[in-house]
């Protein structure tokens, strides 16, 4: 493409340089000291920054009233992905554009400059003021967008210590029993259902009389090893199997506190940790699956943003050299009005 041999030559108003100009006594042309004007690109800037963020607020309050905590009401998660997707685009073309249009009509005039450099100029203005706006904007929104990573950090890592907590308490020996014992307390919570279900009474079991019934309850209630049970199914909980020697102790202390036989009290420890096992492995899969699709869900967010801010750095550049191609048309077909 053959370059044009056009130059931009502006009258001047007598007895005024062009600020950033000194006179040539050879043609008496003014010519441009600085090929950037960085008034302008931090005005443009400014401009794109703060349009950005208040097209990114109403994005929000648009976002959030489409939403709905009650059942099939508001869009779904899908939809609502889409439109931020397409709303940070558009928020990046108006914002940038505006910026990249202020940048390039507010610069400084250039004469005697080719016209294929002129239009390089205000490309490079329109390209620095997004480039300055981003850079502001990524600055004022790094608090907001590190305290939502720290809450999805904290939300997964309060996902895996549920699942993983058990395993803390695998490794306790003998020698440990203080801090065996404090880490079984914590996870207690955990097994309290289960536990509770081994020295539940069998409805179908006699007894010699309620008087005696009621007596046998009360000393059972105080005499239930809870702890004692809670520990031994954290002690194997990671091996997924319970040790033969541990069954049938923890069946004896069933038999002895419901009235069970030694082999139902034995199936009803069985039952109860494969129960248990099964829960576990149920939470695994599942901060697993939730792990994929943030997995997935971080991936599309930011391969769409880095289009969309391509979109905003053209949208600059070529706004840009609309505001320059104004700017000097205005000045040329009125060099006398200022």
């Amino acid at each position: 493409m053959a370059l044009s041999n056009a130059t931009y030559s502006e009258a001047a108003v007598p007895g005024e340089l062009p600020s950033g100009a000194y006179l040539n006594n050879s043609n008496s042309s003014f010519i441009n000291c600085s090929a950037v004007s960085w008034s302008a690109i931090f005005a443009g800037a400014a401009a794109a920054a703060v349009l950005s963020l208040i097209l990114l607020l109403l994005g929000a309050g648009l976002g959030l009233s489409s939403v709905s905590p009650w059942a099939n009401k508001g869009v779904s998660a899908g939809a609502l992905g889409i439109s931020t997707i397409i709303w940070i685009t558009v928020t990046q073309i108006m914002a940038s554009g505006m910026g990249g249009y202020l940048a390039g009509r507010l610069r400084t005039r250039w004469s005697g400059v080719h016209a294929d450099e002129v239009y390089f100029r205000d490309t490079a203005h329109g390209f620095l003021a997004w480039t300055v706006a981003t850079l502001a904007t990524v600055t004022l929104l790094t608090s907001a967008v590190s305290g939502i990573v720290s809450g999805a950090a904290n939300l997964a890592g309060g996902i895996a210590g549920g699942v993983a907590s058990t395993a803390a308490v695998a490794g306790a020996t003998a020698s440990q029993t203080s801090q065996a014992d404090n880490l079984a307390n914590q996870v207690t919570g955990q097994f309290d259902y289960f536990i509770d279900s081994l020295f539940r009474k069998d409805s179908s079991v006699a007894t010699a009389s309620s008087t005696d019934t009621q007596s046998v309850n009360n000393s059972s209630e105080k005499n239930i090893p809870a702890v004692e049970v809670t520990r031994i199914f954290v002690n194997s909980i990671d091996t997924k199997t319970l040790p033969a020697a541990d069954v049938t102790y923890v069946g004896q202390l069933i038999a002895n506190n419901t009235g069970l036989t030694q082999p139902e009290a034995e199936k009803r420890v069985t039952d109860a940790f494969n129960t248990i096992q099964k829960k576990k492995a149920d939470a695994e899969l599942a901060a697993k699956q939730a792990a994929e699709k943030a997995r997935k869900a971080t991936i599309y967010a930011t391969l769409w943003l880095f289009v969309s801010l391509l979109i905003g750095a053209f949208s600059a550049s070529l706004a840009a050299t609309w505001g320059g191609r104004c700017r000097d048309a205005d000045f040329v077909n009125q060099p006398n009005t200022y």
